[in-house]
């Protein structure tokens, strides 16, 4: 069975709790009996030298037992729990009230009897001679005769007869409700301790529960909540706070992709379109040559043949607009940034339409600004983008009319405008006008691939481009360029950072 990190930490907690009331419980009954001894000893301490002040227990001839076994019994009455031993000056057990067979070691060490004597802190621990190995506190006094010394009267304070009442009393009240009180205290603590790692862990279950509801394969559920500074600094709530703007972030990139997934299949579609439209007239005009070349006069294979080749340019164009849509927005076109003058670029952009408007009898204008300076941009694909608006411009401004082109510093950027005199864009048809081709009045607008492009390489440089709603004029587009280089170069790696395929 698997344990929950709560059960796990519950567990743990309980085992430890066990383990520390077991070790509190032993070491207050072992306090308790090291302070037993110290008050017991320190109490009886001049015992033995009142005896031996009191009783003559010894003479020159030696040993008086009668004087040994009237004072035990003496003791016993008075205080059950001594035994009064004399000892020669060596330490041996030469003289003792025990009854018989009852003295289990017959010479006792005179080291903690001479620590006594000399006044050390208490408890002092010494032999037992009724057992092999229990030392006990006592109390010892030196014994003369004629004021020679011949041994010492040993007493020990806490003998059989306290042992054995101590026993018989291992289950008595006291006791009981000694341990009683233990588990009762730890059984509050382990609720206590519960209760607490319920707490703790409450956050950390309510993310789990959000990770194991998360699916990253599927739609989002619901929209993400906004992502809000984590209340407190532990460590489950920036989890947390992290886990909950990953969901954002993931869910954010999901619907970018289903969108550009849409926007794909759109231009997939109009593409097509696009495509065939040219290539149907083509082959139609192809297999009329081929079929009625005998029967056509010259004008007329002219007109088809050129027909034809228009056709071919069209769908040549095409076919370099989408490639170059594609290297765009795979990245294999990275803008090198450098200075250059735009009121030039924009000159060579009028120099290379200038025909092309006479043609259709449309008026270019331009609009600098005194102050204009250089930007910092990719001179070739800025080129491209102002060829691009003019193109799109020219092809849908009616005869007499005008197409112009502003320059307006503001701020660390320059401002720069296209604008003409066409029907304009419809508020329906500005949705995605960036992303698709759409139509005006029935008539195919190359709203698309021209402006697609367009877009993609602004996105390079960090920009965006905007259409106005300028009243008394057609299309006006607006995009900015900057004039400084850090700032151009934090752009762009910014901009290559959010955009590159693969980069979170």
């Amino acid at each position: 069975m698997k344990l929950t990190l709560t059960q796990r930490l519950s567990l743990v907690f309980a085992v430890l709790l066990l383990v520390c009331c077991g070790t509190s419980a032993w070491m207050q009954v072992r306090a308790n009996q090291i302070h037993e001894q110290e008050v017991v000893q320190g109490l009886s301490r001049n015992l033995a030298q009142h005896i031996a002040n009191d009783t003559v227990l010894m003479n020159s001839q030696g040993l008086m037992p009668d004087a040994v076994r009237n004072l035990f019994s003496q003791l016993m009455l008075v205080n059950p729990s001594v035994e009064v031993y004399l000892l020669d000056p060596a330490g041996r057990v030469v003289g003792s009230a025990a009854p018989e067979g009852r003295i289990r070691r017959e010479q006792v060490d005179l080291a903690p009897i001479q620590r006594l004597l000399a006044g050390d802190a208490l408890p002092i621990l010494g032999d037992d001679p009724r057992s092999a190995d229990t030392r006990k506190v006592f109390s010892a006094a030196p014994l003369t005769v004629d004021g020679k010394p011949v041994g010492y009267l040993y007493v020990v304070l806490l003998g059989e007869e306290h042992d054995r009442f101590a026993e018989q009393g291992a289950t008595s009240a006291a006791l009981n409700t000694a341990l009683w009180s233990i588990g009762l205290v730890a059984l509050l603590c382990l609720i206590a301790g519960l209760a607490a790692f319920s707490l703790i862990t409450r956050p950390l279950r309510r993310l789990t529960a959000n990770v194991s509801q998360f699916d990253i394969d599927g739609m989002p559920q619901t929209p993400p909540a906004p992502v809000e500074k984590a209340a407190s600094q532990d460590e489950i709530a920036v989890l947390d706070a992290a886990f909950r703007q990953m969901q954002a972030r993931l869910s954010e990139q999901w619907r970018s992709l289903t969108r550009q997934d849409q926007e794909r299949r759109e231009l997939v579609a109009n593409i097509s379109h696009d495509l065939r439209t040219p290539l149907a007239s083509l082959h139609g005009y192809l297999e009329t040559l081929s079929l009625k070349d005998a029967t056509l006069s010259v004008a007329d294979r002219r007109r088809y043949l050129g027909i034809a080749l228009d056709q071919s340019r069209k769908v040549g164009g095409l076919a370099q607009s989408l490639l170059e849509l594609v290297r765009l927005e795979h990245g294999f076109v990275q803008p090198v940034l450098e200075r250059f003058s735009l009121t030039d670029l924009v000159q060579d952009i009028f120099q290379k339409f200038e025909l092309t408007a006479e043609a259709r009898q449309v008026q270019l204008k331009a609009n600098f600004a005194p102050t204009v300076s250089g930007v910092f941009a990719d001179l070739g694909l800025i080129e491209r983008v102002l060829t691009n608006l003019f193109d799109n411009a020219l092809r849908h401004t009616p005869v007499g009319g005008i197409i112009s082109i502003s320059l307006v510093p503001q701020g660390g950027f320059v401002e720069i405008t296209v604008s003409d005199s066409g029907p304009g864009i419809a508020a329906q048809l500005r949705e995605g006008l960036f992303l698709r081709p759409f139509n005006i009045g029935g008539a195919r607008r190359d709203g698309g691939l021209g402006l697609r492009i367009v877009q993609r390489i602004l996105q390079l440089h960090g920009r965006e481009i905007r259409l106005l709603d300028v009243p008394g004029q057609g299309a006006t587009l607006v995009f900015s360029l900057p004039v400084d280089e850090e700032v151009a170069t934090q752009l762009a790696v910014r901009s290559m950072n959010l955009n590159t395929p693969g980069k979170v």
